[in-house]
């Protein structure tokens, strides 16, 4: 059957990095593990948001965070210099729980503290 990972979380951005974005979900396209990226019916406000949430085998993490590091290196697209930034947490029956911060062009991985725990039970 294989090992499973549980990817849950979110990308924040503007709206020209946001179609920048689609767009390395376009290239990466698998055809299965991409219908897991999801985004708001109707955009509100000023921050635009991506979601990810699925299951998926252990071989594919590496696809995976290699969107993530496109996505985190996508240029800021105005004055302010704001980044894609997010958040996505990473669990498993063989590993530890991990957390994958998007954040200043890069993708770095802590493990997760015990606050999210509940997202192992």
């Amino acid at each position: 059957m294989g090992v499973f990972v549980s990817v849950r979380g979110w990308l924040e951005c503007d709206e020209q990095q946001l179609a920048a974005v689609r767009q390395v979900i376009a290239d990466h396209s698998d055809g299965f593990y991409s219908s897991g990226w999801g985004f708001p019916a109707r955009h509100f406000n000023w921050t635009y948001y991506a979601f990810y949430g699925g299951d998926v085998r252990e071989s594919a993490v590496d696809w995976f965070m290699e969107q993530l590091r496109s996505m985190a290196a996508i240029p800021a697209s105005d004055e302010d210099g704001d980044r894609v930034r997010g958040f996505f947490v990473a669990s498993s029956e063989v590993a530890p729980q991990v957390e994958w911060h998007v954040r200043g062009g890069s993708v770095t991985t802590r493990p997760t503290d015990a606050r999210l725990a509940y997202l192992e039970e």
